[in-house]
């Protein structure tokens, strides 16, 4: 659901800039990672999970198009919506900078539209009430889907509402609004089941990393069956092996977005605008993509797309480590 600059004119792009911006300081000032310490590696090893994860493009049968994990309700699972949604920033960015894996314009449209709504629609309306009575197999499965499907119709319909109001293309709103929703649909139910998936293994492995989420007073978890350290390693293992090795096998078909343009165009691209904002935004990335579309540039090489899973997954680790470090140490010097 990545977003190009030729859907998003620059009024409607800074808006929404100005809009993940705010919800962005909000998030750094209800985040408590002095506390709890533990949720420096889990963004870390998580971020990099949901990077790889989102490499994996999966095949929508008998529609020929695909779709691809967001994350959100995955994170907000672990982290609560405040740390979150940080790590989806962090996850979009690098996809954004480093892979030109929606437009840099458009950064600010895909934040609100991918990790708004996983992280804090996810989590007030889903996770949370889930939570209250405690958690089984049975209500992680439920929360997984319905939130990733909740969180996706919502994330469709402002990809539709912020291509409308841009008016910058010729896509009609409704026909474009009714192919983009039962897509994305499906889209959700299937990563609502990878969802439900991954927080099943946790749960199993550490049900405090679900449990304790937003109200470490109150966990009442089982014997853990690995260790904190191990179940991170592992999952950080995973996204390795996601995106080096998995990724290669990713459908090809056109992701949810993409399909819903070909339906009406004919072509998965729009003609791209060519103003001045555009071409800025454009030519920075340009120079900071050194593997655009996860390969080498100007080849097709499957070795580049493993390069490009495994460096990713690194980078995205780092980013969100040295930013809950970052955090932590403002959040100190202002208690003094």
């Amino acid at each position: 659901m990545h977003m190009a600059d030729a859907l998003v004119s620059a009024g409607v792009a800074g808006t929404m800039y100005a809009l993940s911006a705010g919800v962005a300081s909000y998030s750094v000032k209800n985040i408590h990672l002095e506390n709890d310490s533990k949720k420096i590696p889990v963004m870390g090893v998580m971020g990099a999970f949901v990077f790889a994860a989102q490499m994996i493009n999966f095949t929508i049968p008998g529609t020929g198009s695909s779709g691809h994990l967001c994350g959100g309700m995955l994170l907000t699972a672990l982290l609560g919506p405040y740390a979150a949604f940080l790590t989806l920033i962090g996850v979009l960015l690098i996809q954004c900078l480093f892979f030109a894996d929606g437009g840099l314009l458009a950064f600010g449209c895909n934040v609100w539209n991918m990790a708004f709504y996983g992280c804090f629609i996810g989590w007030f309306l889903i996770w949370k009430p889930f939570k209250k009575s405690g958690l089984s197999k049975t209500k992680i499965i439920a929360a997984s889907v319905l939130g990733s499907v909740i969180s996706l119709q919502f994330g469709a319909l402002s990809v539709s509402l912020e291509t409308k109001l841009s008016g910058i293309t010729e896509l009609p709103f409704i026909v474009f609004v009714k192919t983009m929703q039962p897509i994305h649909l499906a889209i959700g139910l299937i990563e609502g089941l990878i969802t439900a998936a991954v927080l099943i293994f946790i749960y199993e492995a550490r049900p405090e990393m679900l449990e304790e989420t937003g109200n470490n007073s109150t966990a009442k978890h089982t014997t853990n069956k690995i260790s904190f350290k191990k179940t991170l390693f592992l999952l950080f293992i995973i996204s390795l092996i996601t995106g080096g090795i998995i990724s290669l096998f990713a459908s090809s078909h056109p992701d949810g977005l993409e399909w819903s343009i070909q339906k009406l165009t004919g072509s998965t691209d729009v003609a791209g605008k060519s103003d001045k904002i555009h071409s800025f935004f454009s030519s920075i990335q340009d120079v900071l993509s050194f593997l655009p579309d996860y390969t080498f540039k100007n080849s097709n090489a499957a070795n580049g797309t493993s390069f490009s899973g495994i460096t990713g997954s690194i980078i995205v680790l780092l980013l969100c480590t040295a930013l809950c470090l970052i955090i932590k140490s403002i959040k100190k010097r202002k208690n003094k």
